[in-house]
């Protein structure tokens, strides 16, 4: 018997999976416990129009990464800190700052552990940072560090 997978069952299948499998397993187990429903004509319609929604909801947010990641070429933020001689900074900016600059200075707000800062910055000057917006999709923040 044909069933579509609706949860993920160990050893026999994945959500959204089209398996056959004895009738008795099927009907005993499978769709007694919500795990399956029968492939018919009908339901194997609704689960293309589930792949296909999907997958346009996947491409509108790879569109919408690179569209900020396109914002950020253009854009600088600007943090200010305390700074003793040489440039040297009292503390350090780290990706927790630059996220905070900007969601406060330009409404965008990103999560900080996508902002790939290998080691915090401390020194003035201006740094380009690498920001993850998606698997995909890879951005650039210039950093501007100016003493307060």
């Amino acid at each position: 018997m044909k069933v579509i997978f609706t949860k993920d069952v160990k050893g026999k299948g994945k959500k959204g999976e089209v398996k056959n499998v004895s009738e008795g397993y099927a009907r005993n187990y499978l769709l007694k416990n919500n795990l399956a429903i029968e492939a018919t004509p009908g339901n194997l319609k609704g689960l293309e129009a589930k792949k296909k929604k999907a997958q346009r909801k996947e491409q509108e947010v790879v569109e919408e990464a690179k569209q900020l990641k396109e914002t950020f070429a253009n854009l600088e933020v600007k943090v200010k800190t305390k700074a003793g001689d040489n440039g040297r900074l009292f503390g350090s900016i780290t990706s927790k700052n630059i996220a905070d600059e900007l969601e406060k200075n330009h409404q965008i707000k990103i999560d900080k552990r996508k902002i790939e800062l290998k080691q915090p910055i401390r020194s003035l000057g201006y740094t380009n940072i690498p920001v993850k917006l998606h698997p995909e999709v890879t951005g650039e923040i210039k950093v501007h560090v100016v003493e307060a």
